[in-house]
């Protein structure tokens, strides 16, 4: 008999990561009780806790999802089913260490850390995508990590997989995307544009907006950049068409210490692509990725590094080539969908094989 699951998180199903971890259960065989809200807003957490907390009574394992720091603590008062937590990013990193919302040390800092450390204890197993992230982790907030498991990011390659694209005929296009949070650092890829405004075949193109938007475009008129451009956020579908245009796709290049703990969801969806991509060099991104074989990596908050990785590029066909095939071996062996279900599955066994 198939297992039933609880997978209840903060974000919208429409969420990239909520799509992908419920796809990929499903994929499993799994049969999947969905609870999640409308759109982004706090407002519906009220009525999804109690609905969560009603549907845990039928399911063998709750799931709790990204935004889960505030939905878990109230699943686990009521429950006493396996709870497992795949907490995809911390708050303490988000709000302290790459937003500034609150200076390390501060009471609140030690309230978003609280949060945290106590959806930790609360989970019996919780979910992070790569062993420095627990490591971190396990460091920041004094606890075991065999309460913790790695499962690395994934993509969902039904709209994101390598395929012919027209390229314009006499450009080198760069591309980045994103949410424009702090930690991806796209003022050092302007910065980068501006020592290669000479180059006049390499163009830029940055997709996305967010929190350092106005800030970026500002410094881009400072700079006086005509060598890059700029669009809105697009649907899914239309950025893996620009991505596929794209001779090279980047990364992350912030200066903040989040940049430390995570690979993030555009590296793997550049080498979903089978582009080559260049980005900071971490130990995340190493546990995934080699420089010279399935990616480039540069030293991180460094225009002239970012620059000189373009350039290298721009002179050598093969290479690019070579990177973009060992970045989506790497992604076919590690960060497909069924993959990922895969993962989750294995934990999901371990932790109901004593039930009933």
């Amino acid at each position: 008999m198939k297992k039933r699951i609880l997978f209840v998180a903060g974000r919208e199903l429409s969420y990239s990561r909520t799509h992908i971890v419920y796809n990929a259960l499903l994929g499993q065989g799994y049969d999947v009780a969905g609870c999640f809200p409308p759109d982004r807003s706090f407002k519906h957490y009220p009525r999804l806790i109690w609905r969560a907390i009603r549907l845990a009574r039928s399911c063998d394992l709750v799931l709790v999802g990204f935004y889960g720091q505030i939905i878990l603590p109230f699943i686990r008062l009521f429950t006493r089913k396996p709870l497992l937590f795949d907490m995809y990013i911390t708050t303490l990193d988000t709000m302290v260490y790459d937003r500034g919302k609150a200076r390390p040390g501060s009471l609140m800092a030690r309230l978003y850390g609280f949060s945290d450390w106590l959806t930790y204890k609360l989970a019996d197993l919780t979910v992070l995508e790569t062993r420095a992230h627990i490591d971190w982790f396990c460091e920041v907030f004094k606890v075991h990590a065999g309460k913790m498991r790695r499962i690395f990011l994934a993509v969902d390659e039904s709209k994101i997989h390598p395929r012919p694209a027209r390229r314009e005929e006499g450009r080198f296009l760069v591309h980045f995307h994103g949410e424009y949070a702090p930690f991806h650092g796209i003022k050092y890829i302007l910065r980068a544009a501006h020592l290669l405004r000479e180059e006049r075949d390499i163009i830029f193109q940055i997709v996305g907006k967010g929190i350092t938007y106005d800030e970026d475009r500002a410094l881009a008129r400072e700079l006086g950049l005509e060598n890059v451009r700029f669009y809105d956020t697009v649907p899914y579908a239309e950025l893996a068409e620009m991505m596929a245009r794209a001779d090279l796709c980047l990364g992350i290049f912030g200066d903040n210490d989040r940049v430390l703990r995570v690979t993030t969801n555009k590296v793997v969806e550049a080498i979903a692509m089978g582009r080559p991509l260049v980005t900071a060099r971490n130990e995340p991104v190493q546990e995934l990725l080699t420089h010279g074989e399935s990616a480039w990596l540069v030293e991180r908050a460094e225009p002239r590094a970012l620059a000189d990785a373009i350039l290298t590029l721009r002179a050598d066909p093969a290479l690019r080539e070579r990177l973009g095939e060992g970045g989506y071996r790497v992604f076919q062996n590690h960060c497909t969908m069924p993959r990922l279900g895969e993962e989750f599955a294995a934990i999901i066994e371990e932790m109901t094989a004593h039930e009933g």
